[in-house]
C-alpha cells in the first residue's frame, strides 16, 4: 500500500525546525493551512478522492531506526526530545479536509495544533503535483532530464555557483527528484551544497540545507502585530536555535519592512538573509545598504537567492554580488520539474491562513505581503489592514 510519500523524512528541513520551534515556544497554538493554486487549474473529476487516498496512506509512515540515526547525526540542533516525538509521530488524516468545487478547483485545508499541522505542507504539495501529472498522463523525457541536469550541474561547477536543491514542493515526481539529486551530486562537485529534502539528503549523503518559512513570520504577525512580526520572529528563532540555522527570510511583509526591522544584533547573529520575491538586483542594493548602515561588513554575509531561479539567472546574480556580498542559491522547480515534453509545473502553495495562540484566545487571520503585486496571500480585509499598518502603498 505504498503511496507517493514514502518516508516521514520526505519533506523540507524547515518543517522539522519550525515544528520544533512551535512545540518549544507555542505548544498549544493552533493553525489552519490552505492549499492555493495560483493558476486555478481545473483538476480531473475524482482527483480529490485520489488525494484523500494518498493522505490516508501517509498515516502508515513512521520514523525508521536508520532515519533516527541520520537525524541525530546531521540535525544536532534538534534535541532528543523532539526526535523522540518524531518516532511516535503519525500523520493523522482527520486533520485534513479535501474537496473540489463545482468548477473542479481543488481545495485542501489542514487544521490543528501547529507543531503537528506544519508537517503537512510540503508533502501535500509534492503528492498533489505528482498525482496530477500521473492522472493526466504526463510522461517525463528521461533523456532530456539526464542531459539538462548534467548540463546544469557542469555550469554550476564551472561558474562556482554554490547551490542547494529546493525543489520538493513542485517536483514532477519523487523519482525525478531522486534522479536529479544523483546527477547533480555526480557532476556539480563541491558546488552542490546540499538539499532541503531530508530523505534525499540521507539517501545521497548530502548536507541538509534550508531556512525558516513565511509561516513562522505570519504567525508572529498575527499574534504580536505586523510592526513587530519580523523582529519577534527573529528573536524567537534565536531563543530556540542559539545561532544555528542562521538564515532569515525577508519578504513576508515586503523587503522594505524587513530592512526597517533588521537590527544590528540580528545582522550580526544571522549569517545570511534570503531573497524569495521581487527584483534580486534591487534586493542586493537594499541588503548592502542596510548592512553598511548598521556598520556590518556585507562581505562577511550572504544572500540566499531562491526566487524562480535557473542557472543563467544565478550566474548573473553571482556576478552582480561578486566582491560585494556573498551569494548562494536555492534552486527548485527548474531542477525537479524540468522534464521536457512541454510539461508545465503547477503553481501551487500551501499557506498559513489562521492561527490561535491558545484555545481560550480568538483566531487571527494570517497574511503574506509579497514584493510582487498580485501574490499577496490571505483574507482581503486583513491584507488591507496589514498594508495600512505597515504604510505599504500609502502616499
Amino acid at each position: 500500500m505504498s503511496g507517493i510519500i514514502k518516508s516521514i523524512l520526505d519533506t523540507d528541513l524547515y518543517k522539522f525546525t519550525t515544528g520544533y520551534a512551535y512545540s518549544k515556544l507555542f505548544p498549544r497554538a493552533k493553525g489552519e493551512f490552505r492549499f492555493v493554486d495560483r493558476d486555478e487549474v481545473v483538476y480531473p473529476k475524482g482527483f480529490d478522492t485520489l488525494v484523500r487516498e494518498e493522505i490516508q496512506k501517509m498515516s502508515l509512515l513512521c520514523l525508521t531506526p536508520e532515519e533516527e540515526t541520520f537525524l541525530y547525526k546531521m540535525l544536532p540542533y534538534l534535541p532528543p526530545t523532539y526526535i523522540d516525538f518524531l518516532k511516535g509521530y503519525r500523520y493523522n488524516p482527520e486533520e485534513i479536509e479535501v474537496w473540489m468545487d463545482e468548477k473542479n478547483h481543488l481545495h485542501i485545508v489542514a487544521s490543528g495544533l501547529l507543531y503537528r499541522i506544519t508537517m503537512w505542507e510540503t508533502p501535500i504539495l509534492a503528492l498533489v503535483s505528482e498525482l496530477y501529472f500521473r492522472v493526466t498522463g504526463a510522461t517525463p523525457d528521461w533523456v532530456h532530464i539526464r542531459n539538462e541536469t548534467r548540463r546544469k550541474a557542469e555550469e554550476i561547477a564551472k561558474h562556482e555557483i554554490q547551490t542547494s536543491i529546493f525543489g520538493m514542493r513542485r517536483r514532477f515526481s519523487s523519482e525525478v527528484e531522486d534522479k536529479v539529486t544523483s546527477i547533480l551530486k555526480e557532476h556539480a562537485g563541491n558546488y552542490l551544497f546540499g538539499t532541503s529534502n531530508v530523505y534525499y539528503a540521507m539517501k545521497h549523503n548530502l548536507r541538509v540545507s534550508g531556512t525558516h518559512p513565511h509561516e513562522w513570520i505570519q504567525f508572529h504577525g498575527a499574534i504580536f502585530g505586523y510592526k513587530m512580526a519580523n523582529y519577534m520572529a527573529m528573536e524567537h528563532w534565536i531563543d530556540v536555535y542559539d545561532g544555528d540555522l542562521g538564515t532569515v527570510l525577508t519578504d513576508t511583509y515586503t523587503t522594505d519592512v524587513f530592512m526597517r526591522n533588521f537590527s544590528k544584533k540580528h545582522a550580526m547573529l544571522f549569517t545570511s538573509i534570503r531573497h524569495d520575491s521581487g527584483d534580486p538586483f534591487g534586493f542586493v542594493e537594499k541588503a548592502i545598504s542596510r548592512y553598511k548602515e548598521l556598520r556590518v561588513d556585507p562581505q562577511i554575509k550572504y544572500i540566499v537567492f531562491s526566487d524562480s531561479l535557473n542557472i543563467e539567472k544565478a550566474k548573473k546574480i553571482k556576478a552582480y554580488c561578486s566582491g560585494r556580498i556573498g551569494a548562494t542559491f536555492g534552486i527548485g522547480t527548474n531542477l525537479t520539474n524540468d522534464v521536457g515534453n512541454g510539461i508545465k509545473p503547477l503553481n501551487i502553495v500551501m499557506k498559513l491562513f489562521r492561527c490561535q495562540i491558545t484555545s481560550s484566545q480568538p483566531w487571527y487571520n494570517c497574511v503574506k505581503l509579497s514584493d510582487v503585486d498580485g501574490k499577496h496571500t490571505g483574507d482581503k480585509g486583513e491584507i488591507e489592514l496589514a498594508q495600512r499598518t505597515l504604510l505599504i502603498g500609502m502616499p
